[in-house]
């Protein structure tokens, strides 16, 4: 992440971010709004990503040592808009408003695609030196590694497994105890770590199992300000710049944002750098710290 925000805690931050002044309304609005369930922007948005699917399958026909997917350049993608996009990267707790030191990404991946298959929360933090590829051997590696036991074997499933066998009243009780010391931002590592709710951005690529994409809430617990579900790519007729219409391939992204970190215009030029990702692919070939060169003002109207 940028020096800026990498410099020396100060009194107020927490482990997981710095804090910011933000303008009165906003600030004003984390204590009359205190809940992120509450404070919920949805936006559904349609992209063109005829383009970006012809260079995966490109790049997959040239190296099949490496296995792209849509769903791995929207991880990359996403990773870049945050970077160039930091207002994103915020969230709220305790009243305050906070910057996450790092971007991460979280998801939920099933260990078997049936029925009463268990679920496992993968968690990735993307360096600025990374590019699609680099993204796509994380994922496939550790969806591959969960993959190969049917019930947690560590980390925050693990956890997650203890508190659900604790008598009813014991796990309330405990639970109360961390989102209190989660208000201070003083909950113990082996907590959060790991953890999707504390992540930048939380995804369900619902397109893997051929659903669209849909509205999903935040949660008031942990940290996490962006719910993105990712869809089915479908055709869809569209006109093109010079006036003719063409048959194209369309993905649809459900994205849910906790209002107190932004507003509507940053929201819409966010969106606005993924249409142009998907339109220059080529960029997911370079380092995510690397500048997209999207012009936002000339590309608003």
């Amino acid at each position: 992440m940028p020096e800026e925000i990498k410099r020396k805690k100060k009194w107020g931050d927490r482990r997981d971010g710095r804090l910011v002044k933000m303008p009165g309304l906003q600030t004003v609005m984390t204590a009359l709004m205190p809940h992120r369930a509450d404070c919920e922007v949805f936006l559904m948005d349609t992209i063109d990503v005829t383009d970006l699917l012809d260079l995966i399958d490109k790049k997959n026909a040239q190296d099949p040592s490496v296995k792209r997917t849509i769903f791995h350049a929207i991880i990359a993608m996403s990773a870049r808009m945050v970077r160039e996009r930091p207002y994103l990267n915020r969230f709220v707790q305790g009243a305050r408003i906070y910057e996450r030191y790092d971007i991460s990404i979280s998801f939920v991946a099933k260990r078997r695609f049936e029925d009463h298959a268990e679920e496992a929360l993968l968690f990735f933090v993307p360096k600025d030196t990374d590019t699609l590829d680099d993204v796509s051997r994380m994922v496939t590696g550790t969806v591959a590694e969960t993959r190969k036991s049917e019930h947690a074997t560590g980390g925050v499933d693990e956890l997650l497994d203890v508190f659900a066998a604790m008598p009813r009243l014991l796990m309330m009780f405990l639970i109360r105890i961390i989102r209190t010391l989660d208000f201070f931002g003083v909950n113990p590592k082996f907590i959060t770590d790991g953890d999707p709710n504390y992540s930048t951005i939380l995804m369900s690529n619902l397109g893997s199992i051929r659903c669209p994409a849909v509205y999903h809430h935040l949660n008031n617990y942990g940290t996490n300000s962006i719910m993105m579900t990712i869809g089915t790519i479908r055709e869809e007729e569209r006109r093109m710049e010079d006036g003719q219409k063409k048959l194209r391939r369309v993905l649809d992204l459900g994205v849910t944002i906790d209002e107190r970190i932004g507003d509507g215009f940053y929201f819409a030029k966010s969106l606005k750098l993924l249409h142009y990702m998907c339109a220059h692919p080529e960029l997911l070939d370079r380092p995510i710290g690397e500048p997209s060169g999207f012009e936002y003002e000339q590309r608003l109207s």
